[in-house]
């Protein structure tokens, strides 16, 4: 009976580690990216697991990101822009898209002058 709850329970730390894994930003690894301590965690199904849970992940939010490291927290920052700073933001998106317009007709244009040579 005690080895089937040790199985078990394993089996079920296995599982939340791989998960916890899988589904962490990059920002909260320690030490090694994530496909390196998804193969930790499979390969060394107890160890890794606990090496994981203990060392392989922060569990704050990054100190030197501000609102920029989590995407829900950089969305609302983004959202609750002042009138103004949404018009210069949509005026740069604008002269951005005209600027790559521009270089895509030059390209084009270039691209023709070549093959016509």
């Amino acid at each position: 009976m005690f080895q089937l709850v040790l199985t078990v329970g394993s089996l079920a730390l296995l599982i939340f580690a791989l998960v916890d894994v899988i589904t962490s930003d990059s920002w909260k690894f320690r030490y090694l990216d994530k496909v390196s301590w998804a193969f930790i965690v499979i390969l060394l199904p107890l160890i890794g697991s606990i090496l994981w849970l203990v060392i392989g992940k922060h569990r704050d939010q990054p100190t030197d990101r501000g609102t920029f490291g989590d995407p829900r927290r950089r969305e609302a920052a983004v959202r609750y822009q002042s009138p103004e700073e949404d018009a210069a933001a949509v005026e740069r998106e604008i002269e951005f898209h005209e600027r790559e317009a521009r270089i895509r007709r030059l390209e084009a244009e270039l691209k023709a002058k070549r093959s016509d040579s």
